[in-house]
């Protein structure tokens, strides 16, 4: 449905501006009449996404993306308005001016419509699903049904700035070591595809036998200035079957076994999902939502099927009346002192506080192993470019030292 701007004149007398969706101009103008608001200036924003247009909504989604920032902005600015009392459509309409987003000034406006002809927030915002996940849903939805919409909104986006954060720090330990493979795989390229062969040349003009060394540099340099585009498609390929082996649910299984399991890398991405089910699973509790519809949204945001299937199977032990704890410590992938902690947390009847806790711990173990193993990756990879780069050395120099040893 377009979505259009306008300038208007309320009964008043007052100037008042802002967006509408609706069907044509004629039904846009016809739904501000009906609100008492008289429209001067009407157009239709270039953001809006057609329905019927399958390939504008494509470039729009992938250039009018709704980022976490925007998200936990917005969702922080709307609990300050509810929180100083003003109406949740009052607030909703004062946003869609301060949105600079095109998209989520979109949906804002959507949602506002929807709310006005008396949905709940929640069930406006689910119309979105790609910009609103279960879990901030459900939330919104336990903050409505408790009185305490503003506090449930200050919580998300606390909880969307502290995962957005990590992400940050992760990635921003990640930059320099992807940024060195790259340049460092461009340079040998270019050396052993250009610089080697010219230097090499000489030695098969003199028709004598070569080291082993300088015959593999040698025979490596021809492949990949003749082959180069074999070794491009060969990974382009690999790397297509392997996302689609992904997208299979047997393929999916193995793939994230092998997330869990691998060396290095296993036990950080086993602390990550503890600390994203921890996070998650403590700010649903802690906002009202049953420990049993809490545990069904989280599972479907851990991205593991292990750790899912794992939430599936507490979810069954709960029902029989087992205790959370109980049913998470036949996993191998829930560490000890989580369980230990959930159980102490289920004891004292404050196991949110306590998931909370867990989530604490694990996000800073995370960002440490993180370090650590980026702040070895860093030496490992100038030995490994070093050790390259003397074979290729040595490769060339060899020759020229029989050449000299003949000589004399």
């Amino acid at each position: 449905m377009p979505v259009y701007e306008y300038k208007a004149l309320d009964r008043a007398g007052k100037s008042r501006d802002g967006i509408v969706d609706a069907d044509s101009p004629i039904a846009a103008r016809q739904k501000l009449r009906v609100s008492g608001v008289f429209p001067v200036e009407l157009k239709e924003t270039s953001s809006s996404i057609r329905e019927t247009a399958p390939v504008h909504t494509s470039i729009s989604t992938l250039f009018n993306r709704v980022k976490s920032g925007e998200l936990s902005a917005a969702t922080r600015q709307l609990a300050i308005l509810l929180g100083a009392g003003i109406t949740l459509v009052s607030s909703l309409e004062a946003m869609i001016s301060q949105v600079p987003n095109p998209l989520l000034k979109k949906i804002l406006a959507q949602t506002k419509e929807s709310v006005n002809e008396g949905n709940s927030l929640a069930f406006s915002l689910s119309q979105h699903p790609k910009v609103f996940s279960q879990m901030y849903v459900n939330m919104v939805r336990a903050g409505e049904e408790s009185g305490s919409l503003d506090l449930v909104l200050h919580r998300l986006a606390e909880l969307t700035e502290h995962q957005q954060a990590l992400k940050g720090r992760l990635k921003a330990a990640l930059a320099y070591p992807v940024l060195m493979l790259l340049i460092g795989t461009i340079v040998l390229f270019f050396l052993v595809t250009f610089i080697v062969p010219n230097i090499t040349k000489i030695f098969g003009e003199m028709h004598q036998i070569l080291p082993l060394p300088t015959m593999i540099l040698i025979g490596v340099s021809n492949f990949l200035k003749s082959f180069w585009w074999l070794v491009a498609g060969g990974l382009g390929c690999s790397l297509f079957l392997i996302r689609r082996l992904i997208k299979t649910p047997r393929g999916r299984y193995l793939w994230d076994r092998l997330k869990l399991g691998a060396p290095l890398i296993g036990s950080l991405n086993t602390k990550t999902a503890m600390a994203r089910f921890s996070r998650t699973l403590g700010s649903l509790l802690q906002n009202g939502v049953p420990l049993l519809s809490a545990l069904g949204i989280v599972r479907n945001i851990v991205s593991n099927t292990h750790i899912a299937e794992v939430i599936d199977n507490a979810m069954d032990d709960i029902q029989s009346g087992k205790a959370l704890a109980t049913s998470l410590s036949k996993s191998r992938w829930f560490p000890p002192i989580a369980i230990q902690m959930i159980s102490a947390g289920e004891q004292s009847g404050d196991v949110e506080s306590m998931l909370n806790k867990i989530a604490d711990l694990y996000e800073r173990e995370v960002e440490s192993q993180a370090l650590a193993m980026t702040s070895m990756l860093e030496p490992v990879m100038i030995l490994l470019m070093g050790l390259t780069v003397g074979f290729i050395v040595i490769s060339i120099l060899l020759p020229i030292f029989e050449m000299n040893q003949m000589i004399r």
